[in-house]
């Protein structure tokens, strides 16, 4: 009889236990990790956006060794700058990248989750699109370091009059940072120093232009 005391209990505090993380996740008592708000198919997104990317490159005489993919349907604060390798077929990097505040204070995160986008000079948003990254720079931010970004698309026609460029930021984390959202700047993808550095060297390696795409 005292087994089965002893089961009896174990059981009911188990159900209590299940029924309290239930009622807390429920009423926002309980954080979501990072693992819980990715979604499931986001590789599977990727993977075939790799794969379109690959035939426009091939088509318009861009690098097949790598592009440059961002998921702006990702919170702000994981990793959605995608480096994609068309010889591996598989990611080789992945970091944060910020996009435009639009009328939001400047290196805020207002919108890290539902983020505008737009080609108009001035509207301080991102463009979405295929763009032609050449033309390394300087750059006032960062490790001053900026690659001019060739809108091909009606979508981001206006990047280099806006001039929406590639750089890194000091204000970007290397980390993730959910529930928190990258600080927004004024439409460039941003990425931190450390990313930069690493990304820096490949394109300066490539003989052709390289692909950054920017979807939703």
């Amino acid at each position: 009889m005292r087994f089965l005391s002893f089961i009896f209990t174990i059981l009911l505090l188990l159900s209590c236990k299940q029924e309290f993380s239930q009622s807390a996740s429920a009423n926002g008592l309980v954080s979501e990790t990072v693992d819980e708000v990715r979604p499931v198919a986001d590789s599977v997104k990727i993977r075939k956006k790799a794969e379109e990317a690959l035939q426009f490159c091939r088509k318009q005489n861009f690098s097949t060794d790598f592009c440059l993919l961002i998921d702006m349907s990702l919170h702000s604060g994981l990793k959605r700058f995608f480096v994609w390798d068309f010889k591996k077929n598989k990611v080789m990097g992945k970091y944060l990248v910020g996009h435009g505040c639009g009328n939001n204070p400047w290196s805020r995160d207002a919108s890290k989750d539902r983020p505008g986008f737009s080609n108009t000079d001035g509207s301080h948003l991102s463009s979405l699109g295929k763009y032609k990254v050449q033309e390394r720079g300087y750059s006032d931010w960062g490790i001053h370091v900026k690659y001019l970004m060739h809108g091909l698309e009606e979508t981001n026609s206006n990047a280099l009059k806006r001039f929406i460029v590639f750089h890194s930021w000091n204000l970007m984390s290397d980390d993730e940072i959910y529930p928190e959202g990258s600080p927004e700047g004024w439409g460039c993808p941003t990425v931190a120093n450390h990313a930069m550095k690493q990304i820096d060297p490949m394109l300066q390696r490539s003989e052709k232009p390289v692909l950054m795409w920017i979807f939703n």
